[in-house]
């Protein structure tokens, strides 16, 4: 399995905050089953906006948004990666069809330990429209909506 460069970092948990969350239908068609654990977590230095069912994330200072930092079952990691690639619009490092950008970041667990992370974020074009028009999540909880 082929993966693009600078991503061999072993395998990351991801830290979701929308309709792969727990309870969210996307969780049950693509997480189901296929996790080793799932627990609450933060992302600090992001703000969430609210899209067409879900939301997104962009990058801001001083502002964290909340969801859950998802380990894979052993043995489903490579296959889940290019699922939830595929599920973001997720074409590589820069592509300018990308919808989101999966990229490393520093998640939070409840008791301060920080975590790296896939977390994806709005690409630059979207993140840049979010930031003229998008409507913000106060809180940056995409339940509490």
């Amino acid at each position: 399995m082929a993966m693009g460069g600078g991503e061999t970092s072993g395998e990351l948990p991801f830290f979701v905050y929308g309709t792969l969350r727990p309870g969210e239908v996307n969780h049950d068609l693509f997480l189901k089953g296929r996790t080793a654990a799932e627990e609450a977590a933060r992302l600090p230095g992001a703000l969430l906006y609210d899209g067409p069912g879900y939301p997104y994330a962009v990058p801001r200072a001083g502002s964290e948004i909340v969801g859950e930092l998802i380990t894979a079952a052993p043995g489903t990691y490579g296959r889940l990666l290019a699922e939830l690639d595929r599920l973001e619009e997720y074409h590589g490092p820069g592509r300018p069809l990308n919808v989101y950008d999966r990229v490393r970041r520093e998640a939070v667990r409840p008791d301060g330990t920080r975590v790296p992370a896939w977390v994806y974020l709005a690409a630059p074009l979207l993140e840049r429209r979010l930031r003229e028009s998008g409507t913000e999540i106060p809180g940056g909880d995409w339940f509490r909506r």
